[in-house]
């Protein structure tokens, strides 16, 4: 396996340090497939028989994500002679059935606080009580088990999803204050620009015991609920991102707590600002309205930096700083307002 990654990175940086020679050879489109298609086999593992390539454009015919074709573009348009690198048209890709397709055709929401991640951050609250210095560990995924594609096209995708969402008082030994535990069973359909995404999920909230002991809590809440969940989602030119939908709870203890939610938002990801590394500016805002506590607005947004994963392989990671005013995203304070600025570091695999 070293070995091969090895051999992968010389040969990239050959095709990056010398386009003049590279160009020295054929350029016809039949020379060109034959390195495109053994570059996309080796660190994308699609079928040499899915590459194609006519007067310079390299097609894809094959099931990938945007955000893959973006990284095989990136790798395929070194190559002297390349002058696009396109995904096949709906009715010539695959059909059919595929298990653990290894990208989610849902992209995550970088500024709602609560999707599921890899990552901490640290964060400083405004004039609360309690909390002032203030760590945050989350451990999550959106993990695609089994991807289907029909004739019509896009693809549907069923996975799970975990999450586990832990802050830590900084200020008092690094207690750990609260803890959320989050699982769901999402659905999500992608075509083109557009994908919506549909999971029921249950949230369950913790108190930490350092926090319990120190007798600054208030009476525990046993928060604990399960919802359905909807979001529809469109790729505006310009890299672009809106999204909408909404929750419902439909369980929930306390019982007297309301039952509804509005969520919507948007993403810009910004020009790669090298072309030999992925790094992008990234800024989102995620805007929720819940109907507990008389339709209350939390505004979270964020700014930083994506470092996209590398020939296809590896997590993505952002570097983003954050804000967020409103409900308290954290299960056991659900019913106090908060306000905080943060600077986090989070791993997105899917």
């Amino acid at each position: 396996m070293a070995q091969r990654r090895g051999a992968t990175a010389v040969l990239l940086l050959l095709f990056s340090l010398v386009p003049p020679v590279w160009g020295q050879g054929d350029s016809s489109d039949d020379y060109l497939r034959g390195y495109a298609a053994a570059l996309v086999r080796r660190e994308f593992d699609i079928s040499t028989e899915a590459v194609s390539v006519r007067d310079g454009i390299v097609t894809i015919a094959a099931d990938v994500s945007d955000a893959d074709l973006e990284r095989i573009r990136h790798i395929l348009i070194r190559i002297e002679g390349v002058r696009e690198v396109v995904r096949a048209d709906a009715a010539t890709r695959p059909k059919g059935w595929t298990w653990l397709p290894g990208t989610a055709p849902f992209r995550p929401l970088f500024a709602d606080p609560r999707w599921p991640r890899f990552g901490g951050a640290y964060v400083h609250y405004f004039g609360d009580d309690e909390l002032g210095n203030v760590g945050v560990a989350n451990f999550g995924e959106h993990l695609p088990m089994v991807r289907y594609s029909p004739s019509y096209g896009g693809s549907w995708d069923l996975g799970i999803q975990a999450g586990v969402f832990a802050i830590f008082d900084f200020d008092h030994s690094f207690d750990l204050i609260n803890a959320d535990y989050v699982a769901a069973i999402p659905v999500t359909y992608a075509k083109d620009d557009f994908a919506a995404f549909l999971r029921v999920f249950h949230q369950s909230s913790h108190l930490g015991d350092e926090y319990l002991l120190r007798g600054d809590a208030e009476e525990r809440v046993n928060l604990s609920y399960e919802a359905v969940h909807l979001l529809l989602s469109y790729d505006l030119p310009l890299r672009l991102r809106l999204y909408g939908g909404g929750a419902y709870i439909f369980r929930i203890e306390p019982s007297d707590i309301d039952r509804w939610r509005i969520q919507t938002g948007a993403e810009w990801i910004g020009p790669s600002l090298s072309d030999r590394v992925g790094i992008r500016p990234l800024a989102a805002v995620d805007v929720q309205i819940e109907q507990e506590g008389g339709w209350t607005t939390n505004v979270a947004p964020a700014v930083g930096l994506l470092f996209e994963r590398r020939l296809g392989r590896g997590p993505n990671f952002t570097v983003l700083a954050h804000y967020f005013n409103g409900r308290s995203p954290n299960g056991q304070f659900y019913d106090r307002d908060v306000e905080y600025v943060g600077l986090s570091g989070e791993f997105h695999f899917f």
